[in-house]
């Protein structure tokens, strides 16, 4: 799933290579995908693309005295940047293209949203307002932003009786952050998935909000000025142990494990996260004793 950095990173490309420029057509391939008629999806068709904006893991097209484009590319999502783009509209199907956006000019220029797998979340909306899409709505404050401070941070966490690892992930309570990210910046910390948010004393709390600063900010300078097509490729190679089930750990050698769930899974470092215990491997998984 695209994450924070990743849609930052493409917010960036498409603030270079859309802004300014006018929206010619508006073609949704996978009718599901669209979750708003009012205003309708052509009102951004012939309106300029004003400014390129990221809310948590939604982007937004803001087009000059017209609606908003927002869309959320969900677990399977991406955006594929194309100059080749054909005039005529595309046909509906079983394939990946959920929906296209034609450029004005240079002819054939503009992006496809796809979305792979046969669970289908991608979510399109057309609206006034950004605030108006409910999952923009309800976002928790932006980890990257200035006001995002460790008093801030600690205040969330207060008395929270949840693991943090779902927390780190929940976007009513931190925007942008899923399940690699919050993999990457535990193994940072030095902390088990499983610890109880409200359970974590001042200075865990410090090394928290630092591994996540960190970790983010990172992976944000990695993926700047990459093409869209290559963001996926440097996601997995900045990535230390979500995603890398038995490889070494980078920092201490030992291998990573898992902790599987019917439809996701999480990595970690015994000897760096859990004092060297393997975590349960099984749904509702308590650490062995």
């Amino acid at each position: 799933m695209p994450e924070l950095p990743e849609v930052e990173a493409l917010a960036g490309f498409l603030a270079e290579h859309a802004t300014g420029r006018e929206i010619a057509r508006v073609h949704p391939v996978a009718v599901s995908v669209l979750k708003t008629y009012d205003p309708p999806l052509t009102a951004v068709e012939g309106r300029t693309i004003g400014s390129v904006a990221r809310h948590g893991k939604f982007l937004d097209l803001a087009t000059a005295g017209g609606p908003h484009l927002v869309f959320h590319l969900a677990r399977a999502g991406w955006l594929r940047w194309r100059t080749d783009l054909p005039a005529a509209p595309p046909r509906p199907g079983r394939g990946p293209l959920a929906l296209r956006v034609l450029l004005a000019d240079p002819p054939g220029t503009g992006f496809d949203l796809t979305e792979a797998g046969t669970r289908k979340g991608l979510a399109v909306y057309c609206v006034a307002d950004p605030a108006q899409v409910p999952g923009i709505a309800r976002l928790g404050p932006d980890p990257l932003d200035e006001a995002f401070t460790e008093e801030v941070f600690a205040g969330l966490l207060t008395g929270v009786r949840h693991r943090i690892k779902g927390v780190l992930r929940d976007q009513s309570v931190i925007a942008g952050i899923g399940n690699a990210y919050s993999d990457e910046i535990l193994h940072v910390a030095r902390m088990s998935p499983f610890r109880m948010a409200g359970d974590l004393d001042e200075r865990e709390t410090a090394e928290l909000y630092r591994a996540l600063r960190g970790t983010l900010t990172e992976a944000v300078e990695r993926s700047r000025g990459l093409a869209a097509g290559d963001l996926k490729a440097e996601k997995r190679t900045g990535l230390r142990v979500h995603g890398r089930t038995g490889q070494p750990c980078p920092v201490c050698g030992d291998t990573v494990r898992e902790v599987a769930y019917r439809d996701s899974s999480l990595q970690y470092c015994a000897t760096c996260q859990t004092g060297g215990k393997p975590l349960a491997d099984r749904r509702m998984s308590r650490l062995l004793k």
